[in-house]
């Protein structure tokens, strides 16, 4: 997959609009013109606890919090704090075995067979007594690994620990997989947001600390579980996910402008100028997404793999999280899809997440009257509603070009 490019304009900014930032040849807005003097919601950004590097082993120390630490989402969006672990080690390198194996399977029965043969091994029951000693940035990949299993066996619409599960799926993988859920705090995990933005790597090590979203902007990624065999070129769902990380990276702006909006008068001055900068940032993610539609539909895809696909399609599992915050400020969602429909697209985030959107829908209620007004203000409001529409179009299309049948099916290795 090539390289996404960035290029910061030099010139002074003219009028009221900042410098931008050029990706892929659409101008964002530049990061601090996006963010408020006094956020009118306070996000502390306490210390993350001191998870295992990727070389320290995935268990840690007695004691560690089983609940991450809050985070501010201007610093990094929905991202991970840190790169994800790219490889297990210790007894977790079954997991990573199983779910490499899992995800390259020709048909969920072969990755079936896989389960069943890990649990006669005992693996399966060795992990789950393992799972309390993770560190949460591992219990964290190990969630990604669990995630990919599932749903290459077709089991992503379970719930672990209902006794239907069990008449379904492997009753010793359903434990691992409800002990992960329990030590990260999220039941639902199986889904985009765990299987892409936990799923990528850059490319190269970095010499220097970079900031994570700008590591997932300005280095070439690739996915650490590979729904394409090893030797082969990425997968569509490969370049599906991976494409979905890259908007998580270059949306870091819409959350900004999030915070900007939140709690703001529409009659206030620096509403305008914010939707117009949120519109600008809305066509810049949508010039991303169109940027991967050449080689998403040029790469191979099997059956298994539109398979995977649609049973996430089904459960509404496909939503990126950038597109759900747009959403929260907008009030598109709520409208078009109802909100118990808005509610399910949310179940698939950790709770720290669903209550920073949450958060947004109630802080961005006065600057969504503008839908019901008249005037220059209500007329970018509602450019910047048809941007998001736009954008949800887009992605929805790069979706369907994932799910069509691929003209050189990829072959599994031995």
């Amino acid at each position: 997959m090539g390289e996404t490019t960035i290029t910061t304009t030099t010139g002074p900014p003219t009028g009221a609009e900042p410098m931008g930032v050029t990706v892929n040849g659409a101008a964002t807005p530049e990061a601090g013109a996006a963010e408020p003097a006094a956020s009118p919601i306070p996000a502390a950004r306490q210390a993350a606890p001191p998870g295992r590097a990727e070389g320290g082993g995935p268990e840690a120390t007695a004691g560690e919090p089983a609940a991450a630490a809050s985070h501010d989402p201007r610093t990094h969006g929905f991202l991970p704090e840190r790169p994800p672990v790219r490889s297990m080690i210790g007894t977790w390198t079954r997991l990573d075995a199983m779910a490499r194996a899992a995800a390259t399977a020709p048909d969920r029965e072969a990755a079936v067979a896989l389960v069943e043969r890990a649990r006669r091994a005992g693996e399966l029951a060795a992990l789950r007594q393992r799972v309390s000693r993770l560190s949460l940035r591992n219990a964290e990949a190990a969630a990604m690994r669990i995630a990919v299993i599932a749903v290459s066996c077709g089991w992503c619409g379970l719930d672990p620990q209902a006794p239907a599960a069990r008449e379904v799926a492997d009753e010793a993988f359903l434990d691992l997989w409800a002990a992960i859920a329990h030590r990260i705090d999220h039941d639902q995990f199986v889904a985009l947001p765990t299987l892409a933005l936990h799923n990528w790597a850059p490319e190269r090590k970095p010499r220097r600390h970079i900031p994570i979203d700008q590591l997932a902007r300005t280095e070439t990624l690739v996915p650490i579980v590979r729904w394409a065999p090893e030797g082969q070129p990425l997968s569509r769902l490969d370049r599906l996910m991976l494409a979905a990380t890259r908007l998580e990276a270059h949306g870091i702006w819409l959350f900004r402008l999030a915070e900007t909006l939140a709690g703001r008068s529409p009659d206030d001055s620096s509403t305008p100028t914010a939707l117009r900068r949120l519109v600008r940032v809305q066509h810049a993610l949508r010039a991303q997404l169109l940027a991967e539609a050449a080689e998403l539909a040029a790469a191979p895809a099997t059956p298994q793999q539109r398979a995977v696909l649609g049973a996430l399609a089904e459960q509404g599992a496909l939503e990126p999280p950038v597109l759900q915050a747009a959403d929260a400020v907008l009030g598109i969602g709520g409208r078009r899809l109802g909100e118990g429909r808005r509610q399910l697209l949310r179940r698939h985030l950790p709770a720290q997440q669903r209550a920073w959107l949450s958060a947004m829908d109630r802080h961005c209620a006065p600057v969504r009257t503008l839908a019901h007004r008249g005037g220059p203000d209500a007329a970018v409001y509602r450019e910047a509603q048809e941007s998001l529409i736009a954008l949800r179009r887009t992605y929805a299309a790069l979706v369907q070009a994932a799910a069509r049948p691929g003209t050189a099916p990829l072959t599994v290795a031995a």
